[in-house]
Formats: structure tokens, sequence, C-alpha cells
């Protein structure tokens, strides 16, 4: 079980909500995903910009965050996403927690930090790619950040060694193809290829589709 501090653990939280999981292996699972606000970096095609570009959310406990996710009781799978789940304070605190209702746990990361012993059923684990570098011209520092942080493989070895996984990466253009399967090389471990998921860069269906 967890232990709380007298003033108890607290963290910023975007939002939490009920779904269907929507990528990977689990796709269509009814879930229950919370979202912590606060990221490391900043993906020029961030669909959550509200938990990374400009972090918003809502101060909340482990207690609060547990009573909300009971909320649904019939979801019996808790995805921990972000922004950067594994930049929140206390977050292997949270981890446990939610792991400690019974419900399957999935972390959404981008890899870029070590698990470190954190309670985790399934590590989503989506590295980003050249394609997610913001503009230059208007973001130079996070840029800069963000080029020397979204890549390392030291923290995915991690990952992968400790806890069942998948491999999701954004992609859009072909030449993406090629730089992730030199980052996969990289790492020296045998990934099979159906834990390494695409998933195209679009915003709209035609888009998509193209």
């Amino acid at each position: 079980m967890f232990t709380l501090g007298p003033k108890g653990t607290v963290m910023l939280i975007a939002e939490i909500f009920h779904s269907l999981q929507g990528e990977g292996e689990l796709t269509g699972v009814p879930s229950v995903f919370v979202r912590t606000s606060g990221c490391n970096l900043r993906c020029a095609w961030c669909d959550t910009p509200y938990a990374s570009w400009n972090p918003e959310g809502e101060p909340r406990s482990v207690a609060q965050i547990l009573a909300a996710v009971e909320g649904f009781p019939a979801a019996r799978h808790v995805v921990l996403t972000g922004g950067e789940p594994m930049i929140a304070k206390d977050v292997r605190i949270l981890a446990a927690a939610l792991r400690d209702t019974g419900r399957h746990l999935t972390i959404e990361t981008a890899a870029t930090v070590a698990p470190d012993g954190i309670a985790c059923d399934l590590a989503s684990l989506s590295p980003k790619l050249l394609n997610s570098a913001p503009d230059p011209a208007e973001h130079a520092a996070w840029r800069k950040k963000h080029e020397a942080t979204r890549w390392q493989p030291d923290a995915v070895r991690a990952w992968v060694d400790r806890y069942p996984y998948q491999f999701k990466f954004v992609v859009a253009r072909p030449a993406d193809i090629e730089e992730l399967e030199h980052m996969l090389g990289a790492l020296k471990r045998d990934i099979p290829r159906h834990k390494v998921l695409l998933m195209p860069e679009a915003t709209s269906l035609p888009q998509m589709r193209e």
C-alpha cells in the first residue's frame, strides 16, 4: 500500500475521463484515463497542448484521483497519460495506488525517463521522431531542449527489459520509417514487429487516409 505525508501527495491533473482506448494493443477496451499536466517535450503536432505547451489542470491528491477512478467501477483498465506522466510529482505513489485497486495499469510515456520500478502492466512507449520537433523560428529554446531530450535509449531499454510493452511511433513521411528502424536497432534488443505500431500524423480524416 502507499503512504502519504502530513499534507498528502498532490499533483496537477489535466483531466480524468472514461472512454475507449483508441490506440495500441488494447484498442476498444473501456478505460479510465488519468492525464497529468506537464511535459518535458514540446511536440509540434501535440494534440493536448493544455497538458504540455500550456499546462492546465487542478491540483488533486492521490485519494481524490482514486475516488474519481472509482466513479467508473465497470472499467477495469486505467491509463496514466499526459503530458509526460513520468515527470509528475510522486507518480510512483499514484501508480502503485491505482494498481492496488486491482485494475490493469497502462502508462503512456515518451520513454525519456527510466521506470525505476514503477507499477505498470503495459508500458506504451512513444519515442519522438524528428518530425516532432517544434519550429526553431518560433520556439528556439524549446527546439534545442526537445532535440536533446526526445530520444533516451538507456531509458527505453529499462522499460523494455522490465515490463510488457508496445511501441507507438507517430509517422508523417516515408523517411520516418528509416529513422525509427535505426532507433530500434540502436536498442540492441529483439523487438518483435507486432510490438511496433505506426500512427499517421494527421489532424483530419482525409489527411490520415492520405
